[in-house]
């Protein structure tokens, strides 16, 4: 069996999901992991599947890029198998005034520790800007941490929380 990553993007519309889990389906392909969002008005889909070859897929999703409204692209990849987490895992949140620089400062003191971003949204609402990030931490890190996190969030003026996640949400 291959295992493949495929990623969508281009213009939003209705039914992008369906037709390409459809098109998925129809070849064979197992989706295992997946993400999507919409991100102001633009359509983004990560997806792992396991099946068909990648030449395979890509013929198959091609007339969904033939207008050039999306994009998709496919590729082989090594399967990892299942992995424990490597840490504790956390969810930082921050939230302030839009600035340049909030994402690389706050993830550059999490890489500084040894923490691992495993999924990160980000949404401006006006002047509004909100971070959600769940990340793997060393056991250990998190109470010196959250104060290194505090100290840049003032930096930048904003407000930073860094809370143990609920591995049953996740």
């Amino acid at each position: 069996m291959n295992e493949l990553a495929i990623t969508v993007i281009g213009q939003d519309r209705p039914g992008i999901v369906a037709d390409v889990a459809e098109l998925l389906a129809r070849l064979g392909a197992n989706l295992t992991d997946s993400t999507m969002t919409r991100l102001r008005g633009h359509f983004a889909m990560t997806l792992i599947c396991v099946g068909p070859a990648a030449a395979d897929v890509e013929a198959a999703l091609a007339p969904l890029s033939a207008d050039g409204q999306l994009l998709a692209t496919v590729r082989a990849v090594t399967p990892d198998g299942e992995t424990a987490p490597a840490g504790e895992p956390y969810v930082m949140a921050v939230h302030g005034a839009d600035r340049m620089g909030i994402v690389a400062a706050m993830t550059r003191v999490l890489a500084d520790v040894g923490g691992n971003v495993t999924d990160l949204s980000t949404r401006l609402t006006g002047s509004l800007y909100v971070v959600v990030a769940e990340v793997e931490l060393p056991p250990g890190t998190a109470d010196g941490l959250a104060g290194r996190l505090a100290a840049t969030a003032e930096e930048l003026g904003v407000g930073v929380s860094l809370r143990p996640a609920d591995p049953d949400l996740l």
